[in-house]
């Protein structure tokens, strides 16, 4: 059985990609990228929809793109929030140096939805390493760094000054940086890197239950 209230936000999601560029970045019209799209729409029979909470960060879906053609630093700069649009700050690296977690199966297609996702509100001023044993106590995973976007581009207001969060799901080979989405003092949605033993208490983990590709 289909769910309107569902369908209805996917249809808002699309559509927001695509008036923030999405098509132009990824060198495709409208067509096409509504059919790379559409298949998701359908995998709604057994998914709980709830509307966002944005005060408590619980989402019960995103959209996100995973594609070759459009750069993780591209997404990021189709961010925006308050007029401000997203940067990137992760020197001395770039979103290239990071990768996904080898516990984390990223769907393979060029997109897929992110499901019941929150934002760790109670991983507050816990280290990220710390998080990371209770997101899988829960049976849950963390997120990568496309999906922390995915969920900004969406719902810009859910980045908030006291509650930002954590990517532990993308890495960087080698090291103990952690990627995460914070607003900077100029107020622009940052892309940065905090330490794997540092916490903040601005700065939490965020988490899904699951993923779905088609």
């Amino acid at each position: 059985m289909s769910n309107p209230l569902f369908e209805s936000e996917f249809d808002r999601q699309v559509q927001n990609l695509m008036d923030k560029g999405y098509i132009a970045g990824m060198g495709m019209d409208e067509n096409k990228f509504r059919e790379i799209m559409t298949p998701l729409k359908t995998k709604n029979k057994d998914l709980p929809y709830f509307s966002a909470d944005i005060d408590s960060g619980k989402l019960a879906f995103v959209l996100v793109i995973n594609s070759p053609l459009i750069s993780t630093s591209q997404m990021m700069e189709l961010v925006t929030k308050n007029d401000k649009t997203g940067l990137v700050k992760l020197d001395p690296l770039t979103p290239k140096d990071f990768a996904s977690i080898p516990d984390v199966s990223i769907p393979k297609e060029d997109a897929y939805l992110l499901v019941d996702i929150d934002r760790g509100k109670e991983s507050l001023n816990i280290t990220p390493k710390d998080a990371m044993v209770s997101i899988l106590a829960d049976n849950r995973s963390p997120l990568t760094i496309e999906e922390g976007i995915a969920i900004v581009t969406q719902y810009p207001d859910f980045l908030m000054r006291n509650n930002c969060f954590s990517l532990l799901a993308s890495r960087h080979a080698g090291d103990k940086r952690v990627p995460a989405i914070w607003i900077n003092a100029k107020n622009h949605p940052n892309l940065g890197w905090c330490w794997n033993g540092n916490p903040h208490t601005w700065l939490g983990s965020a988490s899904c239950k699951r993923r779905i590709g088609t």
